[in-house]
């Protein structure tokens, strides 16, 4: 009787504290198909008001600005950098910093960020500096392909510094590092905190106080977590709202995300499985869906 009391017990504990999703399928906000040369869009930013994204690894070193009401490229600038692996984009209203940190096998250690001046709406390609990063938690690089927790997809520029925020394919969680953007020699990333999202994160945004991670799980489930900021740079002392956006099948890939005034706009890549599949898309969600 015993064993079956704390059982029940147990089941009651997880179904008051565990958090449900507020169901919130953006399939009917999509804005437009992306077009043929942003099939894996990877990440989204805002720049003076303007949107921009880029692919993956194997493809160009390039970076589009994108039409936020049709979807359409308005302009594609070449970076002259590789494109390794590159996963996340931020800016500092006076540089970009492209986050070349994809990670999926766990055996890289040649994390950088590029940071690249932007004037004009013109890239300068002439100002490109590397900075360079390791996590203090990894010591082993054997390939552990989507088993590792030192992948990342994240990453916004706040208060004077880089904040990453990880992929972790082991635990189901996401952990918060900072970087500084004016060190040119590699440095170990600063842990600050962590929080177990139950999906792996693949792109972040801040606006006036709000942190958004958007990612999926191994089923194809989509979330949008919303963070609230309770002191500067820090976000996960507070459960986030968490919402149900759908599933990979109908949606892409979700990989970017990027807040405004107006709402938030999210990219999918294009994205293929025996169940079926979806092309790469844009969405657009109004702030108001998004609030009590």
């Amino acid at each position: 009787m015993k064993k079956v009391f704390l059982l029940l017990a147990f089941i009651i504990f997880q179904s008051v504290f565990s958090q449900q999703p507020v169901f919130l399928k953006i399939k009917k906000y999509k804005i437009n198909d992306l077009g043929d040369r942003l099939k894996e869009s990877s990440g989204l930013n805002f720049f003076n008001g303007k949107l921009y994204s880029f692919n993956d690894s194997g493809n160009a070193p390039e970076l589009f600005e994108i039409d936020k009401t049709s979807g359409e490229i308005i302009k594609a600038m070449n970076v002259f950098v590789k494109n390794k692996d590159w996963e996340a984009l931020a800016n500092d209203g006076k540089y970009f910093y492209i986050g070349d940190i994809g990670n999926n096998s766990g055996t890289r250690q040649d994390l950088e960020i590029y940071k690249i001046s932007f004037h004009n709406n013109t890239l300068n390609n002439d100002t490109i500096k590397t900075i360079s990063y390791y996590y203090p938690g990894q010591t082993d690089f054997s390939p552990k392909n989507l088993k590792t927790d030192f992948d990342a997809e994240a990453m916004i520029y706040l208060n004077g510094k880089l904040h990453i925020f990880t992929k972790e394919w082991a635990s189901k969680s996401v952990t918060h590092y900072t970087v500084n953007p004016e060190i040119s020699d590699q440095q170990i990333a600063e842990k600050t905190e962590a929080y177990k999202t139950g999906f792996v994160v693949t792109d972040a945004s801040y606006f006036e106080g709000k942190l958004y991670l958007v990612g999926y799980t191994k089923k194809t489930e989509v979330f949008l977590d919303v963070f609230t900021e309770t002191e500067p740079g820090i976000f996960f002392k507070e459960r986030p709202k968490h919402y149900y956006l759908g599933s990979s099948l109908s949606l892409g890939q979700i990989e970017g995300v990027a807040a405004d005034e107006k709402g938030v706009y999210i990219s999918g890549e294009k994205f293929n499985s025996p169940l079926g599949g979806a092309k790469q898309s844009l969405y657009f969600v109004p702030k108001e869906k998004l609030e009590d």
